[in-house]
């Protein structure tokens, strides 16, 4: 096995080791920093799209609801995504690693519900573990047709050479 494929390896686990540990920073806030940063960020993005939907009549509640559980779902969707990669860099087989990747992802979400446990203000949710499996399933399944489109267009730009 060359340098370089050892090296590729190591990068792809430390980007989950480094993801897992930014989901972890961001649970680890008591629920008033968890809500305001959440807040922050979408009032943000609401006054950056102001001019294009119109926000009349919009309850902020809700849509502040919603985005934190997209949050949820976008930030296991990338754990899935380097899950898989790091796993078919160590493991070539497609099956077995989108299976790993997904029960590494599953088990990680649940150990952050319960870890959010013991953080002031915040609470363990059976529906986000839900929600974070349903993000890290999309994102191991976009990794793989994303592969799979690579090899189609790979192997037809061989057969054409």
């Amino acid at each position: 096995m060359s340098k370089t494929t050892n090296h590729v390896k190591f990068a792809s686990w430390i980007a989950v080791i480094l993801w897992m540990a930014l989901i972890f920073y961001l649970s680890h806030q008591p629920s008033s920093v968890s809500s305001g940063l959440s807040s922050g960020l979408l009032m943000s993005i609401l006054n950056r799209v102001e001019g294009i939907i119109p926000f009349e009549g919009l309850d902020m509640g809700t849509l502040h609801h919603l985005f934190r559980k997209s949050a949820h779902f976008i930030a296991y969707l990338i754990l899935g995504m380097l899950c898989f990669n790091a796993l078919k860099k160590s493991y070539p087989h497609a099956v077995k690693s989108a299976t790993l990747a997904f029960l590494i992802c599953v088990l990680y979400a649940i150990s952050d519900e319960t870890h959010q446990l013991f953080i002031p203000g915040r609470s363990g949710e059976v529906r986000d573990v839900f929600i974070d499996s349903l993000g890290s399933i999309t994102g191991i399944s976009i990794y793989y047709m994303i592969a799979q489109l690579k090899k189609i267009v790979s192997s037809t730009s061989n057969e054409e050479a």
